[in-house]
């Protein structure tokens, strides 16, 4: 974990409670959430508030990452997204796979994070690294 500035508690605990290798999922408005995952955060206010981008944003001044889970489709649905989602993370693996599996995947989070983004496949797994 990191020191940064996110006002809201619920994400503050869920990357304090995160460890290495641990999930956390930052989503679109249209993923489901999978009902046992500890920490289920709604931020969705209307369509496009909050976005997936400026969310990620904020949970990356907190939270250190080692590798990235994308959905393979987000490639050709939303390239305009794929290529800012990457353009985060340029030396780290980015693993893609089929939205069906990430979907599945999603269900071993500590935590998922909820935008209000509707752009297709605008989804990432966040795979927990160590600050040391």
């Amino acid at each position: 974990m990191k020191k940064g500035g996110i006002l809201n508690p619920k994400i503050n605990q869920l990357i304090s409670e995160t460890g290495h290798t641990d999930y956390i999922v930052v989503t679109d408005a249209g993923l489901p959430i999978p009902e046992n995952v500890t920490h289920r955060i709604d931020l969705a206010l209307k369509e496009g508030l909050p976005g997936f981008l400026e969310t990620l944003d904020t949970v990356l001044t907190e939270l250190e990452v080692e590798k990235v889970i994308l959905a393979e489709e987000v490639k050709t649905v939303s390239p305009g997204m794929h290529d800012q989602i990457v353009s985060r993370f340029p030396n780290l693996p980015i693993e893609y796979v089929p939205h069906v599996e990430f979907k599945q995947q999603t269900k071993q989070a500590r935590g998922l994070i909820r935008t209000g983004e509707f752009t297709g496949y605008a989804n990432a797994i966040l795979v927990a690294g160590v600050v040391y």
